[in-house]
């Protein structure tokens, strides 16, 4: 077996690999969020897991378990959109080290981005608590209030126009150039490479995750439709018009809300 035909063959090796990490990953993450709509559905507040609070005092146990709730669901969520950057790096990592460059595994990478989303999910669960306490939360998890309601819809639509959610959106597409333009040595570089990648893709995808305090944050049709969005509007970035028609969808539908309270 020749030099180029070993690389081609490892660089299979690699993606076989990584692509079936992530799959696992992904498939495991949803496993557990359909575990806990199922919990919420027969209301078992004695699972072993889970338990929605019912009253406005929250335990230490209550906010462990809801942070785990929503970086489960971002991981579910985002890795695969994230899969392409993934494997570009492992590609390249691996080809650099072919040159005796030192080698860096990709869950450096991975950790990174997703520590940014663990971030997220941090200010997530402490906007849950808060929406809870004044009572626009009800156990369910959904907006108690239309008036909310209509307001996130709208600026969730009014976002997708912006300029900082088409430049995020621009790193996030494009990943070959996001790897050579930030490309950094070491298992402390691949970790900052993670981080930045994520907080390209949060300013990018924030403000649909909060569409699911409308829906309902355990809606597992809402959680997949935002899901296949995000992937869509990164893998595809040739398809615009989704991304404009999904803009002006949102904001018809919060005024369409607003206009009913």
């Amino acid at each position: 077996m020749n030099k180029k035909n070993s690389l081609e063959y490892i660089l299979q090796k690699d993606r076989f690999i990584i692509v079936s990490g992530l799959f696992i990953i992904c498939v495991l993450a949803w496993l557990y969020i359909i575990y806990l709509y199922r919990q919420m559905i027969v209301m078992d507040m004695n699972a072993a897991f889970f338990a929605m609070p019912m009253t406005a005092h929250w335990s230490a146990t209550d906010f462990i378990l809801l942070f785990l709730m929503w970086l489960v669901m971002m991981i579910a969520m985002m890795t695969p959109s994230v899969a392409p950057l993934i494997l570009i790096f492992a590609m390249v990592n691996r080809q650099r080290k072919q040159k005796q460059n030192p080698f860096v595994p990709a869950g450096y990478l991975i950790a990174g981005y997703f520590f940014i989303w663990a971030f997220f999910s941090l200010m997530a669960m402490l906007l849950q608590w808060l929406l809870q306490q004044v009572s626009l939360l009800n156990p369910e998890m959904i907006a108690t209030s239309k008036m909310l309601g209509g307001i996130i819809l709208i600026a969730a639509g009014i976002f997708q126009f912006t300029s900082i959610k088409q430049k995020c959106l621009r790193y996030c597409r494009t990943p070959v150039d996001f790897i050579h333009r930030n490309w950094k040595e070491g298992k402390k570089g691949a970790l900052i490479m993670g981080m930045e990648n994520g907080m390209y893709c949060l300013g990018c995808c924030w403000i649909l995750m909060t569409l699911l305090f409308v829906s309902g944050i355990m809606n597992l049709i809402w959680i997949a439709v935002i899901a296949l969005f995000v992937l869509i509007e990164k893998v595809l970035p040739k398809i615009k018009w989704i991304s404009i028609g999904a803009g002006i969808a949102l904001i018809l539908y919060g005024a369409v809300i607003l206009a009913n309270p």
